[in-house]
């Protein structure tokens, strides 16, 4: 089993939301045909290993422990759970060939089910999404390998060995680059095969199949061949539907009669109420909801809203930038957040929302522990429903709209270090080695025999490491009650400054300590005294430092500056050199009217080089430095690719009334090639 706590294996019952595959429909019938309904095929999951959201690890499901449970399972559009997004649904599911692949009927006739038919009429090639709870996971680390779908997969990657499925989606984008859509054939169209011909041609024996797999087969042959596939008695049928008939219609009348009783003279409640199927309860609470308009508003009826409309609206609730909230959810995620149900939002109509979408009810306008404990306990049900992840849950949206929040502060600090740096990518927290090559020696002259001499390569090598920086974030049971949604998203803002503050600190810092006399004058990149005060003259000198640096073989290796770093204390004296042509009247031989340096260089001034808390830091000292893209004086190195900092939920205590998220980011610094930088002392 998998410890939550653990950084490299993620916790038991995580949610796979396998984008993969392919999707078939079958063609339209012809006009003046009967309407019959049309069928689908997908190859949902192909056995490799897939890069899922919330997972640091690719992920593999063994299909030899994937539950699949009924054969009839409901087929949505992009995960979302309501009547309009419904596709379907599935008639026949089968591992075969170390694939997953379904069949099933399109039954969904609202405008966005005909949009996806519409759309595959005309060639587009939908593909699937899967969901599934992973129950037990294998982690195999670097190094190591394991096998799975009859393939062997290196480490690091996480093996679901035992797996249960969720929902099935159409998507536009899969995750399996290697896979495509298909389009069946019409019913005018038919196989020049018979079925184990065909079997056959797709890489299945017959004789190996088992009664599942080559019922699912069969399936897949009639829906390219146009013909319809008659209802099987199987798992999921009524042996007895006349019984079930009279069952049905019994609960129904039952079910009318008690909203009827709640409704009163409320008829045009108790009219919607029996129209779109609610029971007693959810009809109670909206009584209760228009008996007290004073209080926050429960969606008790018509379409939920998306939780990318519900995360937009928090975020247009605390005032983030609305370009910047379009640019993440969308405009129509936006617009949906601008109406008079989300706007304003705050967390109790975040907790209300969650609730309701779990079946529940709690009064409106009233926060207490009751209240919280059923949220969180609607949030666990809707998790569980939705085979471990739902389009509504506290965890989830509160993480992303920390994430913005924390994102948003992160990149609203100017950073000088980046732009100082090389950024490079590691895979772990190992100690990694870099190496530049450096040519022996320039061309040669070829003699009279037409022969090349071989160049020689010498390695130079640099090291960096990088190290995890975070903290705790909570939501507390207070902030809850006071509804205070902003104290809670100041946290994820104070840690995304304070990231960006940390990277800039550890630059400075070890820029300033002079590692392993990594400024020195046996290096030629130092100089100090009276003429290397900030001026014309010492610009001059730190130049032709910079020019003359040479290789191992003492060849010049021609590396030119691109920066002024300065501390801030001669920000404006270096802005002037950068842009004045002339900077002094008085024309002497030491301090000339023109200035030769105009323009050749980015001025950038940092705090950090004369600030009081780090040592070495000076009000005099400034650096020339190489465009860190060509030559890098220092390096950034963050941990496979995450150059921003991230926050994840995590789980509380179970009689704690509130929720965590830990805040990280992994980076390290190094100091990389001296040759790349010249630094003046300034007196």
């Amino acid at each position: 089993m998998i410890k939550a706590n653990s950084k490299n294996k993620p916790p038991d019952n995580r949610s796979l939301n396998l984008l993969a595959a392919s999707v078939e429909l079958e063609a339209a019938p012809a006009d003046g045909e009967a309407q019959k309904l049309r069928r689908f095929t997908m190859t949902a999951y192909t056995g490799g290993a897939m890069q899922l959201a919330g997972w640091r690890y690719p992920v593999v499901v063994d299909l030899q422990g994937l539950q699949v449970g009924k054969q009839r399972r409901p087929i949505l559009l992009d995960h979302t759970r309501d009547v309009d997004f419904v596709m379907g649904q599935t008639d026949s599911i089968a591992v075969m060939n170390d694939q997953l692949v379904v069949a099933g009927q399109v039954m969904g006739d609202s405008p966005k089910a005909k949009q996806v038919v519409a759309l595959n009429d005309r060639g587009f090639s939908w593909q699937a999404s899967i969901g599934a709870r992973a129950d037990q996971v294998e982690f195999v680390p670097e190094g190591k390998t394991s096998q799975a779908n009859g393939r062997e997969f290196p480490g690091p990657v996480n093996i679901a060995r035992r797996a249960t499925l969720g929902e099935i989606s159409f998507v536009v984008f899969g995750a399996d680059e290697n896979t495509s859509a298909q389009i069946a054939a019409s019913e005018k169209e038919s196989h020049d095969m018979d079925f184990a011909q065909w079997a056959e041609s797709q890489g299945f024996a017959v004789d190996a199949l088992n009664e599942q797999q080559a019922k699912c087969l069969r399936m897949i042959f009639d829906a390219q061949a146009g013909k319809p596939t008659p209802p099987s008695a199987g798992e999921g049928d009524d042996p007895n539907p006349a019984a079930t008939i009279r069952a049905e219609a019994a609960a129904e009348s039952k079910r009318i009669a008690a909203i009827r009783k709640v409704c009163g003279k409320h008829g045009d409640i108790e009219a919607r109420a029996i129209e779109e199927g609610w029971d007693a309860t959810r009809a109670e609470l909206e009584v209760l909801r228009v008996s007290r308009p004073q209080g926050p508003a429960i969606q008790a009826g018509g379409k939920a809203p998306a939780a990318q409309a519900i995360e937009a609206a928090l975020c247009l609730s605390v005032r983030m930038p609305e370009a910047k909230v379009v640019g993440w959810y969308g405009e129509q995620a936006v617009e949906t957040a601008r109406s008079r149900d989300l706007r304003g939002m705050g967390l109790h109509e975040l907790f209300y929302h969650v609730i309701h979408a779990a079946g529940g009810h709690a009064r409106p306008g009233r926060m207490n522990d009751d209240t919280i404990r059923t949220a969180f306990e609607a949030d666990r049900t809707l998790r569980a429903a939705a085979g471990g992840f739902s389009t509504i849950s506290l965890s989830g949206i509160l993480s992303n709209v920390a994430n913005k929040a924390l994102l948003e502060a992160y990149s609203a600090v100017e950073s000088v270090a980046v732009r100082i740096c090389a950024q490079a990518d590691v895979n772990d927290f190992k100690q990694v080695t870099r190496y530049r090559m450096t040519g022996q020696g320039t061309f040669e002259k070829v003699g009279p025999d037409g022969e090349l001499k071989h160049a020689q390569l010498t390695e130079e090598a640099y090291t960096n490491q990088i190290d995890t920086y975070g903290k705790i974030i909570a939501l507390t049971r207070q902030m809850i009650i006071n509804d205070d949604l902003g104290a809670f998203l100041q946290i994820p803002r104070i840690l995304g400054r304070q990231s960006a503050l940390a990277v800039e600190s550890a630059v400075f810092t070890l820029l300033l300590s002079n590692p392993g006399g990594f400024f020195s004058a046996g290096n030629k990149n130092f100089f100090s005294g009276a003429t290397s005060v900030l001026q014309i003259t010492s610009l001059t000198t730190a130049e032709q430092l910079f020019m003359d640096q040479v290789d191992k073989d003492g060849k010049p290796i021609l590396i030119s500056p691109a920066i002024l770093l300065v501390p801030t204390s001669l920000k404006v004296v270096a802005q002037q050199l950068m842009t004045e042509t002339r900077v002094n009247e008085l024309t002497t031989s030491a301090k000339p009217a023109n200035n030769p340096h105009a323009g050749k260089w980015i001025p950038l001034a940092s705090p950090y080089l004369n600030s009081q808390g780090i040592a070495g830091g000076s009000a005099t000292a400034w650096y020339l430095l190489a465009n860190p893209a060509d030559v890098a004086a220092m390096e950034i190195a963050y941990l496979r690719g995450q150059r921003t900092p991230t926050i994840e939920s995590g789980e509380t205590d179970f009689d704690t009334l509130g929720m965590k998220w830990r805040g990280y980011f992994d980076f390290g610094v190094a100091m990389q090639d001296f040759r790349a930088t010249v630094k003046s002392a300034g007196a």
